[in-house]
């Protein structure tokens, strides 16, 4: 570890990892910094992502894929499902990952591409000079050692310390913190090639509780709900038990992982003067499902991308590093992080009873292609019970 690098990132997930290989593949100076002993360990996901998704950034590889998807299952509150084909169900089926082992395979390929990573190694402050962030202090091994950096990238996940710290208001509301729970489970029956979706206020209140394979007997079963409906006795992890005690009562967990999810708009701005905030830090998670795999490393390569060129050009301020903000919101990304936040506040107010009108009304649609905003239009269109709940937003999805 030197005293100071063109490039300092600190987070080693898979937006990390990506900013890291893209700033390094191209010549520049790059440490990568990870708290954990390990990159993927523990795992804090369900671990799905698209075909499509994955492809974009690396290639698919039997180590880090435990499952290959090819359909998704929709179970309303009655218990009526709709099923979806590989045809039908796009970004919802794909592969369901090994993330101790795609997460490692990443920063792997970011070393091998030139940059230094250490693990086990926490950024305890940013170094300021004139507002501007100029690298960061490091822990390590009982050490202490100033780094700078013309350029840091906060990929720190959902607890988006080194941003706060930085003057960025990261403050998530309570509503819009999805508060979950996560079992690895074997010995349990399931369809090795099917994801699972629950719905309903009695099983998940404001969220979802999510069956996803990872082998012919073993699956990640998981549930988030809104952190206002967290309570005693009623916690995110009380109603996956209670659900794991109905639907697999033989099972076995072999990991049992909790944290928060953040499914809010995204900061107000990713960037400052010597610092770009990615992935989970920034808050671009998919509001509808919280899913932030493809989203961190669209946004971690992304950010590589323009501060290279800030790095280069002497302009590392807020003003050069702007283009990687307005960037990622103009991209399909943003606008589907937007859209579905319209769409997550209108769906977690509706009652069961509509929740299952929607599932029915789904179940008889003859969708060639599938998607969140060609299932809602066409439920709006057919369902006039649910037209008044959902007109206002039908205009804001256009």
């Amino acid at each position: 570890m030197k005293d100071s690098y063109d490039l300092l990132v600190i987070g080693g997930g898979p937006g990390g990892a990506l900013a890291a290989r893209t700033a390094a593949t191209a010549g520049y100076s790059v440490l990568l910094v990870e708290k954990r002993p390990a990159p993927g360990a523990p795992v804090r996901c369900a671990e799905g992502i698209g075909k499509d998704a994955l492809a974009e950034f690396v290639k698919p590889d039997s180590r880090f894929i435990s499952a290959e998807v090819t359909g998704a299952e929709l179970v309303a509150p009655d218990g009526v499902s709709m099923m979806l084909s590989s045809e039908m169900a796009g970004s919802k089926v794909g592969y369901i990952l090994d993330r101790k082992f795609f997460d490692r395979e990443l920063v792997w390929q970011a070393a091998e591409a030139g940059a230094d990573v250490m693990v086990k190694t926490r950024a305890s402050a940013p170094i300021l000079s004139g507002g501007a962030v100029k690298g960061a202090v490091l822990e390590y091994c009982g050490s202490r050692k100033k780094v700078h950096a013309d350029l840091t990238i906060a990929a720190d996940g959902v607890e988006s310390k080194f941003s706060r710290w930085c003057g960025i208001d990261t403050t998530v509301p309570v509503r819009e913190i999805m508060s979950a729970a996560q079992y690895l489970m074997t010995d349990i029956t399931i369809d090795p090639s099917t994801t699972v979706f629950f719905f309903g206020n009695t099983i998940a209140p404001e969220g979802y509780l999510w069956i996803f394979p990872k082998g012919n007997r073993t699956a990640n079963v998981g549930i988030g709900i809104s952190g206002k409906k967290s309570g005693p006795g009623n916690r995110a992890k009380d109603y996956l038990d209670r659900f794991v005690a109905g639907k697999f009562p033989n099972g076995k967990t072999i990991e049992c992982i909790v944290g928060g999810v953040p499914v809010c708009r995204p900061l107000e701005s990713t960037v400052m003067d010597g610092l770009m905030v990615i992935g989970d830090a920034a808050r671009v998670v998919d509001p509808m499902t919280g899913g932030g795999i493809y989203n961190a490393m669209f946004t971690g390569r992304l950010a590589a991308e323009v501060g290279m060129k800030a790095i280069s050009d002497g302009s590392c301020t807020r003003e050069g590093l702007m283009p990687y903000d307005e960037g990622w919101r103009k991209s399909p990304l943003g606008k589907s992080i937007e859209r579905n936040w319209h769409i997550k506040e209108k769906f977690i107010t509706l009652p069961d009873a509509k929740l299952n009108a929607i599932i029915h009304s789904a179940k008889a649609l003859d969708l060639r292609d599938f998607s969140t905003i060609s299932l809602v239009k066409e439920i709006i269109k057919r369902n006039p019970l649910l037209l008044a709940d959902l007109a206002g937003l039908m205009a804001s999805i256009g």
